[in-house]
């Protein structure tokens, strides 16, 4: 969740965030899908540790060099794979109310670290190890709860929150449980989770 790309979790609040660079198209598109389509693979198969850059080319079918060439090493390649999981129009649902749209943001986010193999929970491991990765998700991060603000200014026109609520502390306070609990201490997945840490958020 890559990062999945319907999730805050793999789904920040800052709403100056640039939008996407357009991409290329044609040939250069396909041969850069297959990559970050071998990337994921590779990283949930056979962890860090054995992904590199050959064996990436392998998996993919291209030669060595025009892995080398676009993306240098396996630092450029997790970033690719997560500044391509923010290039979408997803957008948070709308259940009318708070308590709704917290725990519809968070089944997303369930979702995304319970699959297995979890593409999300391997690209969080992996930007422990690579400073470029790591940037890469923090800003893939900053993107989506940008995003998810809509959610705390919905709140705020129906009340149910006062204006002025830091809608980042509230986002965080609604998802952090989650990665606590499935990522940090590895909890066997319990699916009340998702809607309890939106109801302890929303208040």
């Amino acid at each position: 969740m890559a990062p999945s790309e319907e999730a805050i979790g793999i789904s920040g609040s800052n709403s100056t965030a640039p939008a996407p660079a357009r991409r290329p198209g044609g040939r250069s598109a396909r041969v850069r899908e297959r990559v970050l389509d071998a990337v994921r693979a590779q990283l949930v198969e056979h962890g860090y540790d054995e992904l590199t850059v050959d064996a990436v080319a392998a998996r993919a079918g291209v030669h060595r060099t025009t892995v080398y060439r676009r993306w240098r090493d396996v630092g450029g390649l997790l970033a690719d794979v997560l500044d391509a999981a923010g290039d979408d129009g997803w957008r948070p649902r709308d259940t009318g109310d708070l308590a709704g749209d917290l725990a519809a943001l968070n089944q997303e986010v369930y979702a995304a670290l319970t699959e297995r193999p979890s593409v999300t929970a391997a690209l969080i491991a992996a930007s422990f190890r690579s400073a470029e990765a790591a940037d890469a998700l923090r800003r893939f991060w900053d993107d989506r709860y940008a995003r998810c603000e809509a959610v705390v200014q919905r709140a705020v026109r129906r009340g149910e929150t006062p204006a002025g609520t830091d809608a980042r502390a509230l986002l965080v306070a609604a998802t952090a449980p989650l990665y606590h609990e499935l990522v940090l201490l590895r909890t066997p997945p319990d699916p009340r989770l998702p809607g309890r840490a939106a109801r302890a958020a929303a208040g």
